[in-house]
């Protein structure tokens, strides 16, 4: 048993998944006062919320029962809804494509759910996600990437700040997700083999579309397709069933692939064009979040991801006034995406992150 950790109280975001189950078990061992807390968050009527289905609830209840920790439902819905679920609608509806995964870290995760941690007397909260945190007596609280890169989550988590962090534990960082999985069977958890969670909780089975075109109709705005030399070369049904990079299911028959390039709001016009017309050095993020508290200085190198499974891309920031920062990258990127976070390295260690203009 820890010392360092006899009497403090962890609340785990619990979702009946392997993760955050070996992540319980393994606070517990340690010496934790351990309990689980999972949020039962919106869907549409009749559907089920894929981060808490009925039987996500179950399999979690069952797990805490397991590992003898008291466990806690707590209701979310309306919270997630008028948070994660309207900034998505209006992301689609103003032409960008949001990422209500980085929206509900930053509100719903480390917002609504650390709070409620909190008054049920919890010291930390504690989640499954791939990536680790350094603390240190003089330096600023530190979030890293996770050993197993190819399942690292710190770009999802470029929006916590040193009160949050300082208030977090990240057990499985230090660990590869075949090393969890036989961690799960060493404890006897029945969610060893469960598969990982899907993004768009909140959209069921379907394509998220199909969500759009229910919740928002509006999106239904017909405009043309052209060519950045303005060629017509069909029409579009609205510019949120797209996204920057896009190929297949434009519509469009010509003689080489066309790829989406742009959305031109004010004309509500879908700009496409051949691959090589797609990268692009230079683009702009807002709402930056330094982790420290502050940047490292005015211009640095860095090394830059855009899309939470893009490879990184070196590349120099500068800061520009209202929070926000110019992003050139050494190397042109195709899929450089309005709406999606460009979060910023160096080394292991994630400085933070903005979102995409």
């Amino acid at each position: 048993m820890n010392s360092a950790s006899t009497g403090k109280k962890v609340a785990v975001g619990m979702s009946g998944g392997v993760d955050s189950s070996v992540a319980a078990a393994l606070l517990k061992e340690r010496g934790y006062e351990v309990f689980g807390i999972m949020l039962r968050l919106w869907s549409e009527e009749g559907m089920d919320n894929r981060c808490c289905t009925r039987d996500a609830l179950a399999d979690a209840r069952y797990t805490a029962g397991l590992l003898d920790i008291p466990f806690y439902a707590v209701d979310a819905k309306e919270a997630f809804r008028t948070t994660v679920v309207e900034s998505f609608l209006e992301g689609y509806l103003l032409g960008v494509t949001p990422n209500p995964c980085l929206v509900c870290n930053r509100r719903i995760r480390w917002g609504y759910m650390l709070k409620r941690a909190a008054a049920l007397g919890a010291d930390f909260l504690a989640t499954g996600h791939y990536a680790r945190i350094r603390r240190g007596r003089e330096k600023p609280v530190q979030l890293l990437r996770g050993i197993d890169q190819t399942k690292d989550q710190s770009y999802v988590l470029y929006s916590l700040d040193q009160t949050t962090l300082s208030q977090t534990l990240l057990p499985l960082g230090k660990f590869t997700k075949d090393q969890v999985r036989k961690l799960a069977e060493d404890f006897d958890l029945p969610a060893a083999e469960r598969p990982d969670s899907q993004d768009l909780c909140f959209v069921g089975d379907e394509d998220y579309r199909t969500f759009l075109a229910r919740q928002a109709p509006e999106v239904f705005h017909p405009g043309p397709i052209l060519t950045s030399g303005g060629e017509h070369l069909g029409q579009h049904p609205g510019l949120a069933f797209f996204t920057i990079g896009q190929r297949k299911g434009l519509g469009i028959s010509p003689e080489r692939p066309h790829y989406v390039m742009e959305k031109d709001l004010a004309a509500n016009a879908l700009i496409v064009g051949e691959k090589e017309q797609l990268g692009k050095n230079l683009f702009s993020a807002q709402q930056v979040n330094w982790i420290a508290g502050s940047p490292p200085a005015e211009h640095f190198r860095a090394q830059i991801q855009i899309r939470y499974r893009a490879p990184e891309a070196a590349g120099e920031i500068q800061l520009l006034e209202g929070n926000r920062v110019e992003v050139q990258v050494d190397q042109p990127l195709a899929d450089i995406t309005p709406g999606q976070a460009a979060v910023f390295y160096q080394g292991q260690i994630c400085l933070g992150g903005g979102i995409i203009e």
